[in-house]
Formats: C-alpha cells, sequence, structure tokens
C-alpha cells in the first residue's frame, strides 16, 4: 500500500529506503542476494522458511483493504464455474443448470440494492471471482451499481477474474485456507448452487463450523432441491449417525432468488444459542 503522506514518524519510512535502495550504485556488494532488504527481496520471501508470513500477508492484506473500503458484512455465493449463462448454454450436460446462473444473477442485483439503501458497507456481493455461478454474483451486483468482492486463486485451469468484480476489491490467493477464512469472516449470509468439488468443499467446511458452532448460525441457502438431493444423500447421513437429524436445520433450500431473500429475512438468530 502507498504511503500515506499525512502520516509523521519520528524513524525513516520503510517506502523510503526501498525507493533509495533501488537507486543504489551497482556494486558486487549491492547485487548481492544478502544485501537486500528483506521486505523487498522476492526470493526470500518466497522460502519455504517464510510460509508463516506469507499466510498472514494473505490474511491481512485483504482484511486491510476491505476496511479500507468500509465493507462490513457479506452475503456469500458459493457455485460451480462450469454453470453457463443461458444465452451460452449448449446442449451439453451443464446446459440444464444454467438456468441457475440467472437465479445469481438475479439473487445478487436484489442484495445489492439492499447493500445501497443501507450505505453500501452491508450485504456486499461476496463471490469466487470466476466465472459461472461467480460470474452471474458480481455481474448482478454491477448492475445494480454497487460493489462485490471476488476472492480468486490461483488455479493452472482458471484465467482472469471475472470482468463483473470491482476492481479495489479484487483478490488473488496461494492458500485455500486463507481464502476459505475471508469467505467466512464477514458473512452476514451464505448462498450455495450447483457446482463440482470446489462447491462442496466450501460448503461442506461452512456447514462443520457452523455444526461444531466455530462459527455462528446464520441463513444457509441451497439453491436446487433437486440437485442436491441427487448428489447427497442427507436423510442417509441421518440415519447412519453419522449426522444429527438437528444438523438438517442448517440449511435450507430455495429455486429463485425471491425464495432465498425470504428465508434470510425469516431466519431467526436465536435458534442457535
Amino acid at each position: 500500500m502507498p504511503a500515506d503522506e499525512n502520516r509523521t514518524e519520528v524513524l525513516r519510512s520503510s517506502d523510503l529506503d526501498a525507493l533509495i535502495t533501488a537507486h543504489e550504485p551497482d556494486t558486487p556488494q549491492t547485487r548481492a542476494p544478502s544485501y537486500r532488504l528483506a521486505f523487498t527481496d522476492t526470493d526470500f520471501l518466497l522460502r519455504d522458511e517464510l510460509r508463516p508470513v506469507r499466510l498472514q500477508l494473505e490474511l491481512l492484506k485483504p482484511q486491510m483493504i476491505m476496511d479500507e473500503r468500509g465493507v462490513r458484512s457479506t452475503v456469500v455465493m458459493f457455485g460451480g464455474a462450469r454453470i453457463p449463462a443461458p444465452a451460452e448454454a449448449a446442449q451439453g450436460r451443464t446446459a440444464a443448470l444454467a438456468r441457475y446462473y440467472t437465479e445469481a444473477e438475479r439473487f445478487a442485483h436484489a442484495v445489492t440494492q439492499r447493500s445501497l439503501a443501507t450505505g453500501g458497507g452491508d450485504w456486499v456481493i461476496c463471490t469466487g471471482g470466476g466465472p459461472g455461478v461467480m460470474e452471474a454474483g458480481n455481474k448482478g451486483a454491477l448492475e445494480a451499481g454497487g460493489q462485490s468482492i471476488g476472492l480468486g486463486i490461483v488455479l493452472p485451469h482458471e484465467q482472469a477474474p471475472n470482468l463483473y468484480v470491482t476492481p479495489a476489491l479484487s483478490f488473488n490467493f496461494h492458500y485455500f485456507a486463507v481464502r476459505k477464512m475471508h469467505f467466512l469472516m464477514r458473512a452476514r449470509a451464505i448462498t450455495v448452487f450447483p457446482g463440482g468439488f470446489g462447491t462442496l468443499d466450501e460448503m461442506f467446511e461452512a456447514l462443520t463450523l457452523i455444526q461444531t458452532r466455530r462459527m455462528a448460525r446464520l441463513p444457509f441457502v441451497l439453491f436446487g432441491q433437486g440437485f442436491w438431493e441427487s448428489i447427497i444423500n442427507w436423510q442417509a447421513l441421518v440415519e447412519a449417525g453419522t449426522i444429527s437429524p438437528e444438523d438438517l436445520d442448517l440449511f435450507s433450500f430455495a429455486e429463485t432468488a425471491e425464495e432465498a431473500l425470504a428465508i434470510i429475512d425469516g431466519f431467526d438468530a436465536q435458534v442457535a444459542p
């Protein structure tokens, strides 16, 4: 982040020293890796021993930027990168799921209108920043005139963030664990659209945190009851005794943006003491 020109410090600033060392005489000593300032030395920061520092940086950078942008609470949208927009849906296996792109866009638009009506710092749409459902969420927020967050991660098969994420709130992660922390740290509600391994991972981690009371109860909406009941036999988990019947109350199903909003509005925060 750029230095604050209005701050008053007794000690010399690190950004000034970084600027000075970049223009020092070129000698064998100044070219030596050992001479580089530690905080400007990428090779040093990427060493295995510096993993704890990198974890902290990935936690701090989005935290600080979201604080500066006034983001207080979010509505999280998990969902598949392969869910096509209706106009792009071919006769493929995911074509039948294209309607969830539309519902994701409609839902994000409505939530963002609510966000803007309350100042823009709450109810901020937060997605993984990629294509599919994530793109639909960011698109709906942008079309409503609001900001939205994209929490991307470096993957070999994905490109740049979708073009609808607010640029100042477009983040890139190396660590899945820290990224998932940022999804949940400000969450006011969680929605889950059809998706694959990544969506399942995000959904079950959030449900586990709520089930074990490591996270407060909040509205948790799964879009597409038929989809979710076709891939997860929830009742079989209860019958096997691996979850409690009450655990099925941790989430609700919705088919449309309006149904999801009604669930969120009707949520009783006192359900989980």
